[in-house]
């Protein structure tokens, strides 16, 4: 009983103090994202003490639970910035969106490798290390995008089909690794099995699933109970967030596919307003317990703190360049986006770095710096975008 008032309590002082941020942050023309952050960031264990949510790993029940809370937040701004977006407007960029996803996860991978095996560190730890930069937290970009109402600009369509193959790209990588960090080698009919479920999930739901939307109408005003319509979009938005997570892939590709199949449908837009007061309620919580887990303390010692701030470098570097390369023909300014809009590693880098820790491939110090690494890019994106945005129309083509 005292656990469960612990955590409504909790609950209850997360939610008040991220909306007061937010309304700060909106007040001086800044994300509110980045309030809802740094507000975690002081009432967490590590800083204030307020809430108490230690990292993720740590085996505490109640760990889990804020985790749990956290990920319903994320799975319901995925499922909305999908009932948003349509296919065919994906389509239209798609083979951009695969370039910004290919070039910058190679490069990133390539340069975080690569710096800690210029370092002397083992060949599993670099690799580990290039896993963790090649990944993308999309979830990040998307609520910056939803809140500057862009979703639809020609730049987060980009970012957003790249993110599905990001994901992927980045499932195979940490299945790769962590093989090699068990047996020494890499079972390639593993990775290979892998890599053909998860681009047969992403295939059946984008292609096969929005095309029945489409053409069959799903009745659901047939149905006598209430609110059968939004009832059967959570349904299906928890049902492929399962499914996604089953296969290894973030629970939040498969809800932003839920929400993209359902913007087929003709009840999309009731569902888009039904939908927003349970997105505004759920998530700001992730983003504040995400700020909740930043322990500047591990940061104390000088060897840490420099390879922090190098592999930083790195990772904002590879995006940077890597997805900007990819934008090449688009203009400066799009260029940047897309480099800026795929540089959040935020808990994708604290995934990549449990494993690798849990394994003992990774030493203490590498694992902080990857953290470190994971919520500076988190924290520097939104401004950043919404700076690139300031002044001008974005180009919905």
């Amino acid at each position: 009983m005292e656990d469960t008032a612990g955590v409504l309590l909790d609950l209850f002082v997360i939610f008040v103090l991220a909306k007061l941020a937010a309304e700060l942050f909106e007040r001086l023309r800044q994300p509110a994202v980045v309030g809802e952050l740094l507000v975690g960031v002081a009432i967490g264990p590590y800083a204030l003490g307020i809430v108490d949510v230690p990292f993720a790993g740590s085996g505490d029940s109640l760990t889990f639970v804020y985790d749990v809370i956290a990920e319903l937040g994320l799975v319901m701004l995925l499922f909305s910035v999908g009932l948003g977006t349509r296919l065919d407007e994906l389509l239209e960029v798609g083979p951009r969106a695969l370039a910004v996803a290919v070039l910058g996860g190679a490069l990133s991978f390539a340069l975080g490798a690569g710096l800690m095996a210029a370092l002397g560190d083992g060949s599993t730890e670099s690799l580990f290390v290039g896993a963790a930069l090649l990944a993308t937290s999309v979830g990040i970009s998307a609520r910056v995008f939803r809140d500057l109402g862009v979703l639809g600009s020609r730049e987060a369509r980009i970012i957003l089909g790249a993110a599905v193959v990001d994901d992927i790209l980045a499932l195979l990588a940490l299945t790769a690794v962590a093989q090699t960090g068990e047996s020494g080698g890499v079972d390639a009919r593993e990775v290979g099995v892998t890599a053909v479920l998860a681009v047969a999930f992403v295939a059946f739901a984008t292609l096969i699933g929005t095309r029945a939307v489409r053409q069959y109408s799903l009745h659901l005003e047939r149905l006598r109970f209430s609110d059968a319509p939004l009832a059967f979009a959570l349904a299906l938005m928890l049902g492929l967030s399962a499914a996604a997570a089953e296969l290894g892939l973030a629970g939040i590709i498969g809800a932003f596919l839920a929400g993209l199949m359902l913007a087929e449908s003709r009840e999309h837009l009731q569902l888009e307003e039904r939908v927003a007061p349970i997105a505004a309620f759920l998530v700001p919580f992730f983003f504040v317990l995400t700020g909740a887990k930043v322990d500047l303390g591990l940061f104390a010692e000088g060897e840490t703190l420099a390879l922090a701030l190098a592999i930083t470098g790195l990772a904002i570097a590879g995006k940077l360049i890597g997805c900007g390369a990819a934008g090449l023909g688009l203009g400066g300014r799009p260029m940047a986006i897309l480099g800026v809009g795929m540089m959040p590693r935020g808990e994708i880098g604290f995934v990549v770095a449990s494993v690798g820790l849990a394994q003992g491939s990774i030493g203490g110090d590498v694992f902080s710096a990857v953290v470190f690494m994971s919520v500076a890019t988190t924290l520097l994106t939104p401004p950043l975008l919404a700076a690139l945005f300031r002044g001008r129309t974005p180009v919905a083509t």
